[in-house]
């Protein structure tokens, strides 16, 4: 009986988050990733060879 109840519970709760997850409204957006702090502009790091 505990067995069936701890199996029971931990995949309701795994349902659950994956019906949360899938229900954001984010996941559906196609906005582009956020720029990087560091600019275009500014010189990167060498590269370690050079």
């Amino acid at each position: 009986m505990i067995d069936n109840l701890s199996l029971g519970l931990t995949h309701g709760l795994m349902l659950l988050a994956a019906w949360l997850l899938l229900k954001r409204p984010d996941l559906d957006s196609e906005a582009p990733p956020p720029r990087h702090w560091r600019s275009r502009d500014t010189p990167q790091d060498p590269p370690a060879g050079a």
